[in-house]
């Protein structure tokens, strides 16, 4: 029974430890994911509040598997993990039912479910967590609270700025479809060998005033006293999706210019901002200067905005504004305004407002690979930075473990 405790700590904690970083990586996508079901339920919230909210719940996740795995306040880890798979269960049962948004977002952008298959999932990890609780008194580790205070603050402390960071600057690991050096041509064409999606065709035919159903093996054919009435075509296997299919940007008049931008053998440089009125002033000034400061670089330059005309007037000041969709440019770059480097239909570089290099950085292939390694560079430490600190928090506990093992 003792080694049960402790498959069920670690499976759970395991779990909730993987779903908090890879949200964590991205907190802005978790707020993105929050809009689109309280869109689907006709609430609106405001973006700070709802970006609180996904890094609340980001560290919850993480720091109740920190507390399952490594013992740290093991009774309020316990019962945080059950009333966490007690409240999300049945709401992914409802999600699964009615299917208001394809993806729970449980595992962010790193893995993708259903929303049957999440609730399955929670089917068995609610397993352990009654377990854990019914045994909570004869298997608790000791509790020793300075240390589980040490345990619990260095990880919680990293694990908070290594969120804000992907918040400010965009997340260290992109799981999207736009990361750096990703052909955007290539990822929007299908293969010619790729598999195409099979339907399941039926055919609806009267007779005697009987409406019966009949496939493709088995309806009448050719029998005159059926009357045809309906034809039906249900998808039974999706077919390959090219990872990049929305990917369309237009003048303000409405012209086409994707090609142009994605077919450039010269360098472009995308200002994107979603909502112009919503990002920082400030930024946005910076962000038109670099523009104007990249022309004599021959580097293209665009705002790229959802905004409506009528906010883009107000922006106007001799640069070329385009228009995209607000849900492909939140994909593109998190962060408003966010900024992306392209060269010959592959992006070379991304960076937010607080990381973008001077312009005249922009110039030659060599600096466009120094930036590209820069970003690289920026994400090892900060992902090293993170894994140290963990490190050091599971260090501190390791005789902890062992005295929890033997209990």
């Amino acid at each position: 029974m003792r080694y049960l405790n402790l498959a069920g700590r670690f499976l759970g904690g395991s779990v909730f430890i993987f779903s908090g970083f890879v949200k964590g990586i991205d907190p802005a996508g978790t707020q993105i994911k929050f809009s689109d079901y309280l869109s689907a339920a006709g609430i609106s919230l405001p973006d700070n509040v709802l970006l609180a909210a996904a890094m609340l719940l980001c560290a919850s996740e993480f720091m109740i598997g920190i507390s399952l795995v490594t013992g740290s306040f093991y009774k309020i880890g316990v019962i945080g993990y059950l009333i966490f798979m007690g409240l999300f269960t049945p709401l992914t049962l409802i999600l699964a039912i009615y299917n208001p948004v394809s993806d729970c977002g449980c595992f962010g952008d790193a893995i993708h479910l259903t929303n049957w298959q999440t609730f399955f999932k929670n089917l068995i990890l609610i397993i352990p967590g009654i377990y854990l609780v019914v045994s909570i008194r004869k298997f608790q580790p000791p509790d020793d609270v300075r240390k589980s205070t040490i345990i619990c603050t260095i990880a919680a402390a990293s694990f908070t700025c290594f969120m804000l960071y992907n918040v400010r600057y965009n997340p260290v690991i992109d799981f999207r479809p736009y990361k750096s050096g990703t052909n955007i041509p290539e990822s929007m064409s299908t293969p010619a060998n790729a598999p195409p999606p099979e339907f399941e065709v039926t055919f609806l035919y009267k007779k005697d005033g009987e409406v019966k159903e009949f496939t493709i093996e088995n309806y009448p054919e050719g029998d005159t006293t059926w009357e045809f009435v309906d034809q039906k075509s249900v998808m039974i296997k999706k077919g390959y999706e090219p990872p990049i299919k929305d990917f369309y940007i237009s003048t303000t008049d409405g012209v086409d210019i994707t090609g142009l931008i994605i077919k450039d053998p010269g360098y472009t440089l995308l200002m994107i901002s979603h909502t112009l009125t919503k990002a920082n002033k400030k930024e946005i000034e910076a962000g038109m200067e670099a523009g104007f400061s990249a022309a004599p670089s021959n580097i293209n330059f665009y705002v790229v905005t959802g905004s409506s005309s009528s906010e883009i007037e107000a922006f106007r000041n001799g640069l070329n504004f385009c228009m995209a969709d607000k849900t492909l440019l939140k994909t593109i770059v998190r962060t408003n305004p966010g900024y992306l480097l392209i060269k010959d239909g592959t992006i070379i570089g991304k960076w937010s407002a607080a990381n973008l290099p001077s312009p005249e950085w922009f110039s030659t292939d060599a600096t466009a690979k120094i930036l590209k390694k820069s970003n690289n560079n920026n994400a090892i430490i900060v992902i090293g930075l993170f894994l140290i600190a963990s490190a050091i928090a599971f260090r501190v506990t390791g005789r902890y473990l062992l005295k929890s093992s033997k209990n």
